[in-house]
Order: C-alpha cells, then structure tokens, then sequence
C-alpha cells in the first residue's frame, strides 16, 4: 500500500456494494499509529482513559497507544502471551493467554483474578478470543494455535478439543456452548444478541465465519450454519457496527486480501480496507466508537468510519 494519507477518497478504501458508501467517510484515510510489533493481535479500546490496548503475542507484551499524544509504551510484559482482549460490563480487562492457558481479569488495583484455567479438570489449550455478553456472561474460543510451538507460547500437549466456551457471570461456571466449529478463532455477538459469530480457521476446503443462533438466556446455541466462505481469504478477529455488519481481520500475504472485509449480517460483501498486512483483529473506540482500529502484523492502524461500534463490543 502506497501512503495514502494525503489523498481523499483514500484509494486503500474499495467499494464492492453501494450499501458500503454510507459506511465510510470520503474525508478520512488509513492512518498507521505505529509499527514494531511481531504479530499484533486483540485491540480493545478504553474511551475513559482514551487509550487502546493490543497484544504483541511473540513478543510476550501488551501494548498501549494512548490518543491525545499518539505515544505507544508497554502496559504489561510478560503477559503470558496474551492473545484477544475484551472489556467487561464493569470496564475491567478481560484476556486471553496462551502460555498460562486460562482467562483472566485485571481489576481496577491493577491485580489479576484467574477466571477460567480448566474445564472438568483438565486444562484449555490456548484461549484464543473473548468477548463479554450484557448479562456478564464471558464467550471464549480455545484452538491449539497457542500450544502448537513455541512463537505464540509454549508447545504443550492438548488436553481438551478445541471447543467455544461460556462462562457464566454470576456462578462462575463454564460450559461448551459449541464443539462443532473447526479451529475456533474470532468472535462476536449480533447486535441485539440473538447471533453468535465464530470464525472457523481449521475449515475445509476454506475458512468461513459460522453463525449460531442464541437460545434463552443459558447459553445454547443452536442451528450451525455458514454464513461466509473466505474462499481464498483468512478471517480472524472482527466486530460488529451498530448496523449488523462484520467488520473483519483479513488477509493471506497478497495485496488484494490483506486488510479488512466488511460484510452485511447476510453474510453479502460490502467492501475491503487494503493493508500492507495481513489484519488479525479490530476494534471501534473513539470518544464515539466511529474509530475502527485495525491490529496488523506489526503494526497498529486506524479508520474513522460513518458508523459505530456495538456498545460492549
């Protein structure tokens, strides 16, 4: 990608469908807010203190970029190779580690509370990405990819298939909410809860983003279905705007699929953000959730978009 940041409409911007025009602004460009990452993953925005948070996996680091002075400094390191990172209803720190296998809390002191590190007594393989449901109920997908060498964590032997699990805000408890999807990554809620997303990696003979109804309020789902075959593509983390659309990390090492695809709730094709990396995960934030962060390979970037940001998401 050429630098693009003086020119309006950026070029990086491709329109597929008309219905993705409302969505983006003709006055706003891709900005890079920093390279040097190995592999950047799990953005997650706090607008009370205008900063965002992102994992540099290898590098065993959590990383923040902070929005009034655009410097980036470390929040954590080790973080035991933390992978995705969400908020909770309470605006605590939820994460993924690979290397300690569980998922965790960071409390407003700063502490730790382990949250989940085993599932009837046998420990997760790498939970992967996390994302929080407004009763409080914490979504979790737990691939291999973690424990498969020694790059994202440490190779250890797996002990439990690579399910989606939920854990239940007021007991505590965790369920498999789904054990059919192959290679677990991304997730997301719909907007008004009633879909679970989850980006299937291991799929054959392509890669697709599964839609799962949600039944009740227990946390069963139901009806399994594709709702996007990636085709060449490589989906990761995404979120979901205001509007239904899956604004998702995309990429394979080749200039028309690295970036973002944006799709409809229908799973219909809207558009692409070109990047000069492949994009793992994004995230909305801003002082209004129109600011779509993009974490990419090494680097960190950003797009303010006509839209917003599920609230929670």
């Amino acid at each position: 990608m050429t630098d693009n940041t003086r020119r309006y409409p950026d070029p990086s911007i491709r329109v597929f469908d008309p219905r993705f025009k409302p969505l983006i602004l003709a006055s706003a460009s891709v900005e890079c807010l920093f390279q040097g990452a190995r592999w950047s993953e799990g953005p997650v925005w706090f607008g009370d203190g205008r900063y965002l948070l992102w994992s540099d996996i290898p590098n065993d680091r959590i990383l923040r970029w902070d929005e009034p002075s655009g410097t980036v400094s470390t929040f954590r390191q080790s973080s035991n190779n933390a992978n995705g990172h969400t908020r909770d209803r309470q605006g605590r720190l939820v994460s993924c580690e690979h290397l300690t296998r569980r998922v965790t809390r960071t409390e407003y002191d700063g502490s730790i509370t382990v949250l989940a590190d085993r599932y009837r007594g046998k420990r997760f393989n790498s939970p992967n990405d996390v994302v929080v449901k407004s009763d409080g109920s914490i979504w979790f997908s737990d691939p291999t990819f973690g424990i498969d060498g020694f790059y994202e964590g440490e190779r250890q032997e797996s002990e439990l298939p690579a399910c989606v699990y939920r854990i239940d805000g007021q007991s505590g408890e965790v369920t498999v909410v789904a054990d059919d999807v192959l290679g677990p990554n991304g997730l997301a809620f719909s907007p008004d809860e009633s879909v679970l997303y989850i980006v299937e990696s291991r799929g054959e003979p392509h890669r697709t983003i599964r839609a799962f109804d949600v039944e009740g309020t227990g946390g069963a789902l139901s009806n399994n279905r594709v709702l996007i075959d990636a085709g060449p593509g490589t989906p990761d983390g995404f979120r979901v705007d205001v509007h239904g659309n899956l604004w998702s990390g995309w990429g394979m090492g080749t200039d028309e699929l690295d970036g973002v695809r944006v799709f409809t709730s229908q799973g219909e094709p809207l558009g692409h953000i070109a990047l000069p990396e492949r994009c793992a995960n994004v995230c909305f934030g801003g002082r209004h959730r129109n600011r779509l962060f993009m974490a990419a390979s090494h680097g960190l970037y950003s797009l303010y978009v006509n839209t917003q940001g599920v609230q929670g998401g």
